[in-house]
């Protein structure tokens, strides 16, 4: 890291951060607290388009920038701003701006925050559509080439779960030092105010459409769960929230069946605390999960998959239910909404598992004291990391050409 008196580290988001329609989002405005709350000057720049639903980054006091891909406009803005530390969003941002940032600005400590292991997601999804289980075979794809890459290439990764960190060090052998375990940070639970059980009605779900195991998940409760739920619960209702719902979601829409579609809310605590029950039923998919998060926070007990809860409670007692098929969701779902007092202790359970797991300060303070370590050893780190090393050299020799021929063809 450069020795001047206020850090400045670059953010580089593949899109602008949304922190009411993702996960993702969320964690990337706590990552910006965590930099701000150390005085960083913190620049996010990012080739997408804007979003009306984005966060106003210049209104939280971060330089909004627009960048461009295959231009060496870019290698002239990064040269001028000179960040002490790049972060990168996911690997394929990475991919096409890492290579840039080491011949522009070779002294600034690059991070890749991974979000959640997409090649971990990838081999799952494909195992799902198959219908066979899960193998550690799924893991070799080109994706994971690639994203492992990305990971050799950076002085430090973001993991979110403890599941991907030992999947990182067991299957891919990635040494530890360039690894960095990093789940949520929040903000420690007290005793809830919000509504009773008896005051709360309706089941919840939630989740962004365009992220396919939340799309999958409503057309597993639509088809095979709900009506089980139905049978049991003839007069309670499943209200479906997501951002960007198509016209294929509004469609499972069926006010009759009880099986409402609300489309994007801009109020999550409001319809999460007049809730009873969160069901997520996820059967493909990878990192934490964010819309059990927020039912903790918001004390709202769940019911969700052994692939929902994972990486997610340690070893403490689950905030809810977890079933692995489609009758044993639905008769855990009808318990749960049911049974005060096991509903009562899983909220509870959700309190210890965020104050114990989440702690936003305890999290905070082992990722910059990390970051500044490697930031005055950071020449004797890379040292170690000959296999980085290589990937770069042979990424510049070949990614570094390629846009540098897309670039003088779009000239």
């Amino acid at each position: 890291m450069t020795q001047s008196k206020t850090p400045h580290i670059l953010i580089i988001g593949s899109v602008w951060p949304e922190p009411d329609s993702s996960a993702a989002g969320s964690r990337m405005l706590q990552l910006i607290e965590l930099f701000q709350s150390q005085e960083w000057d913190v620049t996010f720049a990012s080739v997408a388009a804007d979003s009306e639903f984005a966060i106003d980054l210049e209104k939280i006091n971060v330089k909004k920038v627009r960048i461009e891909l295959n231009s060496d406009s870019f290698d002239s803005f990064v040269k001028e701003l000179n960040p002490s530390i790049v972060m990168f969003d996911r690997f394929m941002t990475e991919e096409q701006f890492g290579w840039r940032v080491a011949e522009n600005c070779p002294d600034a400590l690059r991070i890749l925050d991974t979000e959640d292991l997409h090649s971990l997601r990838r081999g799952r999804h494909l195992a799902w559509k198959e219908n066979r289980p899960f193998s550690p075979e799924d893991l070799y794809s080109d994706v994971a080439k690639r994203e492992i890459a990305s990971i050799y290439r950076c002085d430090l990764s973001l993991i979110i779960s403890e599941y991907e960190m030992k999947l990182l060090k067991d299957n891919f052998k990635i040494d530890v030092s360039l690894l960095h375990y990093l789940p949520f940070m929040l903000e420690s639970v007290h005793e809830y105010e919000h509504p009773s059980f008896s005051q709360r009605k309706n089941f919840i779900s939630i989740g962004n459409f365009l992220h396919e195991p939340n799309w999958d998940s409503v057309v597993y409760l639509k088809n095979e769960i709900w009506p089980r739920i139905r049978k049991k619960l003839p007069d309670v209702e499943l209200h479906v929230y997501g951002a960007y719902p198509s016209q294929k979601v509004f469609e499972l829409n069926n006010a009759k069946e009880g099986f409402i579609i609300k489309g994007r809310t801009e109020k999550l605590w409001d319809v999460m605390i007049n809730s009873r029950v969160l069901l997520a039923p996820l059967r493909f998919g990878a990192g934490l999960k964010g819309k059990l998060i927020d039912a903790m926070t918001y004390g709202t007990p769940n019911v969700t998959t052994p692939l929902g809860a994972e990486s997610m409670h340690g070893d403490l007692e689950w905030c809810g239910l977890i079933a692995d098929n489609a009758q044993d969701f639905a008769d855990s779902a009808v318990k749960l909404y049911s049974d005060e007092k096991l509903w009562k202790q899983s909220q509870q359970n959700g309190i210890k598992i965020i104050n114990t797991l989440f702690q936003k300060k305890e999290a905070g303070e082992k990722l910059i004291s990390n970051i500044q370590k490697l930031s005055h050893e950071l020449q004797s780190h890379r040292m170690k990391n000959f296999t980085g090393a290589m990937l770069m050299h042979h990424t510049i020799a070949s990614t570094k050409y390629m846009s540098k021929w897309i670039e003088e063809k779009n000239k």
